[in-house]
C-alpha cells in the first residue's frame, strides 16, 4: 500500500492538499474527485479501482516528492462503473465542483455531495428491480442481538430482536442485506462473513440515548409508543446507528422514512436458514435464481409486485384468517375473470414505489416524474376495474390506491411526454408551463430565423455568394468566408478565428444579438431548473399517500399474479383449518413439476393427531427428497396465501418449518458434513413443537453404520415421542420401518421402483408401507460405475445378508482375500457368447455377431 504523507501538506500541490482533505474525511471510501470531463482517483484509490473495474493505471506528475498512481473514469459513464463497485461492496464518495471557476484562484473549491454505498442506492442504474436492497445493522447485546433493515428506495424500516445466533443467521438469509453495519464488540463475526458489505462502527453509534433522539428527530414525534417498539432496546440501538450512518451518505432530509414497525416471529411461521436454503425459495443451492419457487411463482406485473412477492415467501402468515383473504381475493379474481385486465394496467405503472424515494430524495430525474404522470393517468382506470369487486382485501387496496388528479394535473402540464434524461441542460419542462420561460424561450429560440435573414443580407451587401452564418459552443457566432474571397470582406468584420481555407468573422451586430440570445439561454436554463425544484415542493405534501399508494399497487399485482399463477398451473384454493394436521391430495412439486422432462406423478400426504410421522423408504433417485419438499413447498404456499398444486389441501395451524435435507462441509467454521448434518439436527429437536412441520432426510450417513442407524433410530423416537411434531422422516435404514409396530403415531411410506434384469424404472408414486430395498447397486450402474466394481459388490451383498450384519474388516482371511478369490460373473464377451447357437446362423449373421463380439472385447 501508498503510504501518503499527510503530517505536512505543505509540500504537496494545492490540488492536492484539496484532495487529501477530502479524502481523509472518507478514508474507508474510494473517492472520486471531479476534474474537467473525468472523476479521477489517486494513490491507493487508483490502484484499487484499476484492478476492480479494469481501466489503467497511470501517473500525474509528483506531489511532495513522489509520483502520483492515478486512474479516471468518464463522469458521464459514472453509473456503469459504480454500479461494479457496489455489487463488490465497495463504498464511493462523488466530489464534484462547487466553486466557480471564473472567481477562483488556484483550485476551484470541491466538496463531496454524494455519497453511495451498497445498502443505501436509490439510483435506478444501480439497484437490481426485482431484488430489496436493504441496508441493515446488528448490536450484539449482553444478551441476544438488536437488529434492524431499512430499505431506502422505499423508506421500509424493521427492527427486530433475535435471542440467539440461529435466529440471527436465520434473518440474515431472509433479508440478505446488501450493506451490514455492526459495533465495535461484536464477536461472532463468522455470522457475517458471507456478507460482502459488512462495516464496523464505532460503539457510541449504538448508544441507548442517541439512537432514541434520532429516531424522535426523523419521525417527527414525542416518543416512540405508538410505533409499540419502546421494549426493543437492542433493537433500537441499532435503528439509531443504521438511521445516522444513511443521513451521513444521503446528506439531505429523508421525509419517506416516516415509520417503524417491529417484525414479531410469532405472526408468521418461522424458517431457520437451513431450511430456507434447502427449499430453494429465492435463491438455487448454486447460489442463482433458476428453478426456485419464487421464479415459478412470479409473473407479476412490476418490479416492486416481484420484490413484495419474494417477501411475503420468506414471511409466511400464521393468522388464518388473512390467510383465508387473500385466498377469497384470489377466487374473486378468478372467478370474475379481471386478472389479466388488472395485470395488463399495473405493468403500465411501473416501479413507483423506488420513484417515490427519488422523489423523497429530491434525487428524481426527468423521467422519473414521466413515469409518475403516466402511472397516475391509469389510477381511475384501475379504479373502474376494481369497482365490480367485493372481497374486503380488494375493496381496501382500491381505497388505499386512491386517485391523484391535482398530481397528475400538475406533472402533465409540467413535464413533456419524452423529456431528456437529465435536468442540466433544461428541455423538461412543457411550453405553455410558465409564461416567462416561453418568453425567453422563444428569444433564445428565434435565433435560427434571425440568422437565416442575416445571412442572405451580407451576402447581397457584400457579394460573397459562399458566406455563411454559424455558430458553435466554444466561439459562440460567426460569419465565415473562404479565403479566396476574403479579399471582399468589409472593414467592419472583425477576425474571431482563421482555419484552412476560411475566415471566421464576428461583426458589431452580430455580437450584440450573441449576448442576448445566450444572455436568454441561461436564463431560460436557469429558470427551468428552478421550476424544477418548485415541483418536489408542489408534490412532497401528497408522500405519505402515493407512498400508500404504490404500496397497495403491488399487493395488488401480487394477488392479480397469483390468480393467473392459480390458472396457468392447475392450482387449487388450499383450506386452512384449525387444529394440526396436513392433507394433501395429488400435491406435486411447484419447481420440479415445471423442469421435468416428463409428467410428474402426483402423490398424497395424510398428517394428522394419530399419524404425526412417516417413515420414507425407497430407492435412491425414486423421489423422496422430492416427495418431502413438496410437502413443505405446497404448506408454505398457503400460508403466504398462494393456491397450491394439489387437487385438494386442508393445512392446519402450523408454527415452524424445519428441513434436514442433503449436507456439505462448512470448511470456512471447520466443520465436517456430518458435523453439519448433527448441528441442523440438534437445532430441529430443541426448537420443534407439536405445530412444526419436519423433514429429515438420511439422518446418520456420515459416521459408521451402527451410530448411524443409532442416531437415526434415536432421533425418529424422540421426534416422535416427546416432540410429537408432523415429521416426514426419509431414510434408507430399514431397520427404522419399525417403528410404527411400537409407536402408534408412526407409519411407513414408501416410493417404489420396478427391477428388470440389471435395469431400474422409478415409479415416484408414494403407497402405504415399507419398501422391500434400496437398489442402490442398480442406481450405481445408472450412474455409470464400472460393471467389474458392480459385479463385486453384488459379491459383497450377498456376504452381508447371508451373515446378517457388516463385514468385519479386521477379519485376517477376509484381509487377505484377492479380487480373484470372488467367484467372478462372466465378462460380458462371455455372455454374449453364450447366447449365440452357432447352428442357427446365416454367414451373414455369424459375421455380425464377430463383429458384435469384437466390439464387447474393445
Amino acid at each position: 500500500m501508498t503510504q501518503v504523507d499527510t503530517s505536512n501538506l505543505d509540500k504537496h500541490t494545492p490540488m492536492m492538499r484539496q484532495y487529501l482533505t477530502l479524502k481523509a474525511a472518507h478514508a474507508d471510501m474510494l473517492l472520486f474527485y471531479r476534474m474537467g470531463d473525468f472523476y479521477e482517483l489517486f494513490y491507493d484509490d487508483a490502484k484499487d479501482a484499476s484492478e476492480m473495474l479494469g481501466i489503467s493505471l497511470t501517473a500525474r506528475g509528483k506531489s511532495g516528492g513522489d509520483p502520483i498512481p492515478m486512474a479516471g473514469i468518464p463522469y458521464h459513464s459514472v453509473e456503469n462503473y459504480l454500479a461494479k463497485l457496489v455489487q463488490l461492496g465497495q463504498s464511493v464518495a462523488i466530489c464534484e465542483q462547487v466553486g466557480d471557476p471564473a472567481t477562483t484562484k488556484g483550485p476551484v473549491e470541491r466538496q463531496v455531495v454524494r455519497i453511495v454505498t451498497p445498502g443505501t442506492l436509490t439510483d435506478e442504474a444501480l439497484l437490481q428491480e426485482k431484488q430489496d436492497n436493504l441496508l441493515a445493522a446488528v448490536y450484539q447485546a449482553k444478551v441476544g442481538y438488536g437488529y434492524a433493515t431499512l430499505d431506502v428506495s422505499s423508506g421500509r424500516f424493521v427492527i427486530a430482536e433475535l435471542e440467539t445466533d440461529e435466529a440471527l443467521e436465520a434473518e440474515l438469509q431472509r433479508t440478505n442485506p446488501a450493506e451490514l453495519l455492526y459495533n465495535e464488540e461484536f464477536h461472532n463475526t463468522l455470522l457475517l462473513s458471507q456478507y460482502k458489505g459488512n462495516r464496523r462502527r464505532p460503539e457510541w453509534e449504538f448508544d441507548y440515548d442517541t439512537c432514541i433522539n434520532l429516531l424522535l428527530n426523523q419521525f417527527g414525534t414525542k416518543d416512540l409508543r405508538g410505533f409499540g417498539i419502546t421494549d426493543a432496546r437492542s433493537g433500537l440501538q441499532a435503528a439509531g446507528c443504521l438511521m445516522q450512518y444513511v443521513k451521513d451518505t444521503q446528506k439531505t432530509a429523508l421525509p419517506h422514512i416516516n415509520s417503524i414497525v417491529r417484525f414479531n416471529p410469532s405472526e408468521s411461521i418461522v424458517l431457520d436458514a437451513a431450511t430456507r436454503k434447502n427449499l430453494e425459495l429465492t435463491v438455487n443451492l448454486s447460489g442463482g435464481h433458476e428453478n426456485t419457487l419464487a421464479s415459478v411463482l412470479d409473473n407479476t406485473a412490476t418490479p416492486m409486485g416481484s420484490r413484495m412477492l419474494q417477501r411475503w415467501i420468506h414471511q409466511p402468515l400464521r393468522e388464518h384468517q388473512k390467510i383465508t383473504a387473500r385466498h377469497n381475493a384470489i377466487n374473486e379474481l378468478i372467478d370474475s375473470n379481471l386478472y389479466d385486465e388488472l395485470h395488463d394496467q399495473l405493468k403500465a405503472l411501473g416501479d413507483v414505489e423506488r420513484i417515490m424515494a427519488r422523489l423523497a430524495l429530491r434525487s428524481a430525474r426527468p423521467r422519473d416524474f414521466a413515469r409518475l404522470k403516466q402511472a397516475l393517468a391509469l389510477l381511475p382506470e384501475i379504479q373502474q376495474t376494481l369497482a365490480s369487486c367485493q372481497q374486503p382485501q380488494l375493496r381496501a387496496l382500491a381505497k388505499l390506491m386512491g386517485e391523484f388528479p391535482e398530481q397528475h394535473a400538475l406533472l402533465d402540464s409540467a413535464i413533456i411526454d419524452n423529456p431528456p434524461v437529465l435536468i442540466r441542460d433544461g428541455g423538461v419542462i412543457k411550453p405553455g408551463y410558465n409564461a416567462e420561460l416561453d418568453e425567453w424561450r422563444s428569444l433564445s429560440e428565434g435565433a435560427s430565423d434571425y440568422l437565416v435573414a442575416l445571412e442572405a443580407r451580407e451576402k447581397e451587401q457584400t457579394g460573397i455568394n459562399t458566406l455563411k452564418v454559424g455558430y458553435n459552443r466554444v466561439h459562440g457566432y460567426y460569419i465565415e468566408v473562404s479565403r479566396l474571397q476574403s479579399d471582399k470582406v468589409p472593414l467592419s468584420y472583425q477576425r474571431r478565428q482563421t482555419l484552412k481555407g476560411t475566415e471566421r468573422y464576428i461583426t458589431p451586430e452580430l455580437k450584440e444579438y450573441e449576448e442576448k440570445v445566450l444572455s436568454s439561454q441561461g436564463k431560460a436554463l436557469a429558470l427551468e431548473k428552478q421550476l424544477w425544484e418548485q415541483l418536489f415542493d408542489l408534490l412532497l405534501p401528497k408522500l405519505a399517500e402515493l407512498q400508500d399508494f404504490a404500496t397497495a399497487a403491488a399487493q395488488l399485482d401480487v394477488l392479480t399474479n397469483f390468480a393467473e399463477r392459480a390458472e396457468t398451473l392447475n392450482y387449487h384454493c388450499p383450506v386452512m383449518q384449525s387444529g394440526i394436521g396436513i392433507k394433501i391430495d395429488a400435491g406435486r412439486h411447484p419447481v420440479v413439476e415445471q423442469v421435468s422432462q416428463s409428467a410428474f406423478i402426483a402423490n398424497p400426504v395424510e398428517l394428522n393427531s394419530q399419524r404425526k410421522m412417516l417413515v420414507v423408504t425407497g430407492p435412491n433417485m425414486g423421489g423422496k427428497s422430492t416427495y418431502m419438499r413438496q410437502v413443505a413447498l405446497i404448506t408454505l404456499m398457503a400460508h403466504i396465501g398462494c393456491f397450491v398444486p394439489a387437487e385438494q389441501a386442508q393445512i392446519g395451524e402450523v408454527d415452524r418449518i424445519f428441513t434436514r435435507i442433503g449436507a456439505s462441509d462448512d470448511l470456512a467454521s471447520g466443520r465436517s458434513t456430518f458435523m453439519v448434518e448433527m448441528t441442523e439436527t440438534a437445532n430441529i429437536l430443541h426448537n420443534a413443537t407439536p405445530k412444526s412441520l419436519v423433514l429429515m432426510d438420511e439422518i446418520g450417513r456420515g459416521t459408521s453404520t451402527y451410530d448411524g442407524l443409532s442416531l437415526a433410530w434415536s432421533a425418529a423416537e424422540y421426534l416422535a415421542n416427546k416432540v410429537s411434531s408432523l415429521t416426514l422422516f426419509a431414510t434408507h435404514y430399514f431397520e427404522l420401518t419399525q417403528l410404527p409396530d411400537m409407536i402408534p403415531s408412526v407409519a411407513n411410506v414408501h416410493l417404489d421402483a420396478i427391477e428388470h434384469e440389471d435395469t431400474i424404472a422409478f415409479m415416484h408414486a408414494v403407497q402405504e408401507g415399507a419398501a422391500s430395498k434400496s437398489y442402490g447397486l442398480q442406481v450405481a450402474a445408472l450412474a455409470g460405475v464400472p460393471a467389474h466394481v458392480i459385479k463385486s459388490a453384488k459379491h459383497k451383498l450377498a456376504q452381508l445378508e447371508s451373515r446378517g450384519g457388516p463385514l468385519e474388516a479386521s477379519t485376517p482371511t477376509q484381509a487377505a482375500l484377492p479380487l480373484a478369490a470372488y467367484d467372478p460373473e462372466p465378462s460380458m464377451v462371455e455372455e454374449k457368447l453364450a447366447t449365440i447357437e452357432p447352428d442357427n446362423l446365416t454367414p451373414r449373421q455369424a459375421l455380425d455377431a464377430l463383429y458384435q463380439l469384437k466390439q464387447l472385447l474393445d
